[in-house]
Formats: structure tokens, sequence, C-alpha cells
């Protein structure tokens, strides 16, 4: 299913993604991975979430916040690769809470991200993980997530809807017009 269409079924418009807050860009490309700088939650013209999960922030909040980042995330790789069915594959995600020092339940506020990268991209959206705990997160956001992703040049679902004859055929009919133009 195009992603496009399982965000319509959702209910979920992406926003315009936010601008980095340092010197540095939201995601870069390597081979045919793409790594995504790290994301807090909170939306232009609304106030930014901050405090500790666990005194500031209930474990259900910060889900919230773990799945807004999610949609952030999820912008900025559509504004990268222009396409979200060229996300091959999820392949790591770290999530970062901001929490008091007792605090154990990291792995529960990443699932905000988790189960809407699984319910956007389907399988594609499983992934490793790590969730960790830190004593203090820029600005004092509660969850900051970072992810890496595998990348297609071109969906395999469009790729593989032309005719193997159409493809070896398209180059020798160029030959031909271009053989017409010189005559």
């Amino acid at each position: 299913m195009k992603v496009e269409k399982r965000l319509k079924e959702l209910g979920i418009e992406l926003a315009k993604p936010t601008t980095p807050m340092g010197s540095y860009v939201n995601a870069v490309r390597t081979g045919n991975l793409l790594y995504m700088a790290g994301k807090g939650p909170g939306q232009p013209g609304h106030p930014l979430p901050v405090g500790k999960v666990g005194s500031d922030f209930t474990v259900e909040e910060a889900y919230e916040h773990a799945r807004s980042v999610g949609l952030s995330l999820i912008a900025a790789m559509k504004a990268e690769l222009g396409d979200l069915d060229r996300v091959k594959r999820i392949v790591k995600v770290l999530g970062m809470v901001n929490a008091v020092p007792d605090f154990g339940h990291q792995p529960e506020v990443i699932n905000g991200c988790s189960d809407l990268f699984v319910s956007v991209f389907g399988e594609r959206g499983r992934h490793a993980r790590s969730a960790v705990g830190m004593a203090s997160l820029p600005r004092g956001i509660p969850v900051e997530i970072e992810v890496i992703l595998e990348v297609e040049d071109v969906p395999a679902r469009r790729a593989a809807t032309k005719p193997a004859a159409k493809r070896k055929a398209a180059p020798k009919a160029k030959k031909k017009a271009a053989k017409k133009k010189k005559n």
C-alpha cells in the first residue's frame, strides 16, 4: 500500500518539517542509508513542551510526545526524499527520554514513535531500537528521537509496473528517433 494513502486512512496530515535549531541539517544520505537528525516534540506556533517524564509528564503523555516526534520525522523524510514510498525500511531508532533518575519506562515512551512507524510503513516500519534515559535534553524537551532508514532510488513498486519488454524497447526507440532526426 502506498504510504500517502495509508497516512490518509489514518487521518494524518503532515506538517511542514521543522527547521534545525543549529549548525546541522535534517538528514544526510550516504549510499542507500538516510541518517535523520534528532527531533523533539512541538510545532511552530505552539509552546514547546518542557519537563521531565516521571514528574512533569506521565508515560502516556510522553508516549504522545514521542508519536508527535515520529510525525515530524516522517515529514522530514518526505521533504528529503520527495516520496515516502522510497523508504525501503526503518533500520534503527534511538529514543532519548528526559526523565527523573529512577524512571525505567523509556521503552513504553518511545513506543509512541515505533507504533506510528509500524502503522504508517507496515513491516517496513519495524526496526531495531534503543530507548534510553537522559538527565536532560535540549531546551528541556521530554523526548528526542533520531532515525536511520534505508532508501530506494526509485520505489520498487513503480519500477516493477513497467513490463520488461517496454524497458528494453525504450532505448531502441530512442536510437531510431535520433537516427531519423539526423536524416
